[in-house]
């Protein structure tokens, strides 16, 4: 299987001296993680992440694209083995390659995510799948507080490259905040800055997380966790015991590494 068999060729992308506000709101539409940066010859030069658009404070800023993109980890080619791929980017603990054409001719050609070849692999009968979630959740989940200000909780997702955090009270988990959240909401570092630089007061976590939240159990299987990472296209799943408490967490890197590791 190459990359090319399962990518997402469709993935939008935008020219460099576009603005970056527009790239925002891309990505609050789409609900897509990272946007492809590309010349006028359609070759890839650079990617913009939700991280990077959460620093655009304004709807009529000036700034470009290329003010604020960076250069990928790992650029994904078309006729390249899929495992090759997905343990490169496992190895930079990225969810998301851009796909170039070739080496020589970097033209941009869509996008391969985790997520795309958890798809592929879903219903291959892979051992890995057919395990409980206990053997490869994580159990040392760092959460948030409903009561927490948001600006706390960006800062900490930003020193921590977290994405999202389960958002807990009394042990039990209420909702979830990812960064998705945060850029929609519009208040977004350093959008909530007063004037003489001291933060107004910021929303509560309470005020944007999501809720209901999807859960499942240490029992479950890795494929349960799969399905509803391909179906509902999220980025983590909460596991819970019969109390309703937090006990561990799974993300997309776990399932696929679960993957590989029965030689998926």
């Amino acid at each position: 299987m190459l990359v090319k068999d399962i990518m997402d060729r469709s993935y939008p992308s935008l020219y460099a001296d576009e603005l970056a506000t527009k790239a925002r709101a891309i990505l609050r539409e789409t609900g897509i993680r990272i946007l492809p940066i590309i010349d006028d010859e359609h070759r890839l030069i650079g990617i913009v992440t939700r991280s990077d658009l959460m620093t655009i404070t304004s709807s009529v800023s000036p700034i470009r694209v290329q003010g604020i993109m960076s250069q990928p980890k790992f650029t994904a080619i078309l006729d390249m083995p899929v495992e090759k791929a997905v343990r490169q980017m496992l190895k930079l603990d990225e969810w998301y390659s851009p796909v170039v054409k070739s080496r020589q001719e970097r033209f941009y050609m869509g996008v391969l995510g985790l997520e795309h070849y958890i798809s592929a692999i879903i219903n291959r009968g892979v051992e890995a799948l057919f395990k409980p979630l206990s053997g490869i959740m994580s159990t040392n989940v760092v959460t948030c507080s409903p009561e927490d200000e948001i600006d706390n909780v960006w800062r900490l997702m930003r020193e921590k490259s977290f994405a999202g955090l389960p958002v807990v009270k009394k042990g039990r988990i209420v909702g979830i905040i990812t960064q998705k959240d945060l850029l929609d909401s519009g208040a977004a570092f350093p959008g909530f800055e007063a004037k003489r630089g001291r933060f107004k007061t910021p929303p509560k976590v309470a005020s944007i997380m999501r809720v209901p939240v999807h859960t499942l159990k240490p029992n479950s299987l890795v494929r349960e966790a799969a399905k509803l990472i391909v179906e509902k296209n999220i980025g983590r799943i909460p596991i819970v015991n019969d109390k309703g408490e937090l006990v561990g967490i799974v993300d997309r890197e776990d399932v696929v590494k679960a993957i590989l590791g029965a030689g998926g």
